[in-house]
């Protein structure tokens, strides 16, 4: 229900949340969210715009008395990653986010909240929309397809913007202010393999389930060491072929940007070795849990007697793909010797997908240096290669380089630390932003990052804390009024 959510202040940014989160709004299918911009910039009486790409862009003159003011862009991105529990019923394709407030939090109910880019999206629509907010000429930039490539901001070609500062509303803790942030990577791994039938009176099939993980933003989070579920089934089916174990299929994770949260394999195992292997795998499931105790105390590892499978992978290719898998890179490769507490290059694998003779892995990788990311690619290139994979390098994404002088930033610190008493954390993230990118368009515009409190994001648990969604707008109007004077 979202109705008890357009009553929180402040009302006007929560009720065009909720008129967003009744949109799907999937990355890649983003036709219903950008015709719903459109009516909105239409609507209004505002010139508004759908670029080549599907980017929406709408102009706002400057109101009376700021019409010196340098013109800006205030920028957010109309796409959001759908993620659910496995025993939560929900269709991404037809249903709106079913919202609920619990506490200081508002959540969904078992899916992905969409806070994470939507807050900004309304706060930006909830200031086009305004009769009386002071602000400079504004260019809103709605972008598409953030979360699985950045290819809106790639798309968005130089000379479409006029603005001189761009406000990317985008980060995840109140009191951060963001100057720059890491590149990425898809890296994809696949290859065919062969099959052997299985005797179903000589063996027995068993469903081998991770779940319970909290999964989380495989950038923002990827220095908590929480579980992965594709690396954890991995751990429990390598080198298993003593006993017994035959493996059919390996399902697992779904998004790159994702840490993936459940993954399960269908294995067979002749009948005379299913109790050594079932011993074997219970070992490993208590030295797991007692690794994850503190970090991840849902994990829950089930194995099941089901069916058996008809087709296992050949010895062979099993063991390749399985050592392949372990020695993946998963987590942080290197921390910033140069920022302190920031993760500088990391990789999350985010996909398994084996099954009908193919198997297919998904990567992520990230880094704030562009060296690095090529580095930590060629590492698992290299890796899977050994494996007899196909390795394909897309997406790539440059980082955005901090600069320490912007004027903008200025403006921002100098506001929080009036506003607040204290000073904001000046900060460069390891997750994507769009800034980097659009950067390369338009060098000379001046930007920043920050946003509201959202935990969880990139998972069922993506909560926004409502105190400080209002703190955000709050510090957006005052950033409005003290946008510097043209020079």
């Amino acid at each position: 229900m979202s109705t008890p959510i357009r009553y929180l202040s402040p009302t006007a940014l929560w009720h065009h949340f909720a008129d967003l989160n009744a949109i799907p709004r999937a990355s890649k299918k983003e036709e219903r969210v950008i015709q719903f911009a459109i009516d909105f910039g239409n609507g209004l009486g505002l010139e508004t715009i759908k670029d080549h790409v599907g980017n929406v862009i709408i102009r706002k003159p400057a109101t009376s008395g700021m019409e010196d003011r340098k013109p800006i862009v205030m920028q957010s991105h109309l796409d959001m990653v759908h993620q659910k529990n496995s025993d939560t019923s929900f269709d991404f394709d037809t249903q709106g986010i079913d919202m609920y407030i619990d506490g200081d939090w508002v959540k969904a109910h078992g899916t992905t909240l969409g806070a994470d880019n939507g807050i900004g999206v309304a706060t930006i629509m909830a200031i086009l929309a305004s009769k009386d907010i002071a602000h400079p000429a504004i260019e809103a930039l709605f972008t598409i397809d953030e979360e699985t490539g950045m290819t809106g901001a790639m798309g968005l070609q130089g000379g479409m913007l006029n603005g001189e500062i761009l406000l990317n509303l985008d980060t995840e803790e109140d009191d951060e202010i963001d100057i720059g942030c890491a590149g990425g990577l898809d890296v994809t791994a696949v290859r065919s393999y062969d099959t052997a039938t299985i005797v179903d009176t000589e063996s027995c099939g068993l469903k081998i389930t991770v779940k319970g993980l909290k999964g989380g933003h495989s950038g923002v989070e990827i220095h908590l060491g929480r579980g992965n579920a594709n690396k954890i089934l991995n751990r429990l089916l390598y080198g298993q072929e003593g006993s017994g174990l035959r493996l059919s299929t390996f399902e697992g994770g779904s998004l790159r940007n994702a840490i993936p949260r459940e993954s399960a394999a269908l294995v067979a195992v002749s009948l005379s070795k299913k109790e050594d292997l079932l011993a074997s795998l219970h070992l490993r499931i208590t030295d797991i849990k007692k690794e994850f105790v503190s970090i991840e105390p849902n994990l829950h590892i089930e194995i099941t007697e089901t069916n058996t499978p008809t087709e296992v992978i050949s010895v062979t290719d099993q063991k390749q793909i399985l050592n392949a898998i372990y020695a993946a890179h998963n987590g942080v490769f290197r921390m910033s010797p140069d920022i302190a507490d920031l993760v500088e290059a990391s990789n999350n694998v985010a996909k398994v997908d084996i099954k009908d003779g193919q198997a297919k892995i998904l990567c992520l990788t990230r880094s704030s240096v562009e060296s690095t990311k090529l580095d930590v690619a060629q590492s698992l290139k290299s890796t899977f290669e050994l494996a007899n994979f196909e390795v394909i390098f897309s997406g790539d994404y440059p980082g955005w380089t901090p600069n320490v002088n912007s004027p903008i930033l200025k403006v921002l610190t100098e506001l929080y630390e009036k506003m607040h008493g204290a000073k904001a954390s000046v900060v460069a993230c390891h997750a994507g932003l769009e800034c980097g990118i659009l950067g390369r368009n338009y060098p000379d515009m001046d930007m920043i990052s920050y946003g509201p409190t959202i935990k969880g994001a990139h998972s069922p648990d993506e909560r926004v804390n409502i105190a400080s969604v209002e703190k955000f707008w709050d510090f957006t109007l005052e950033i409005l009024k003290h946008v510097p004077v043209k020079e």
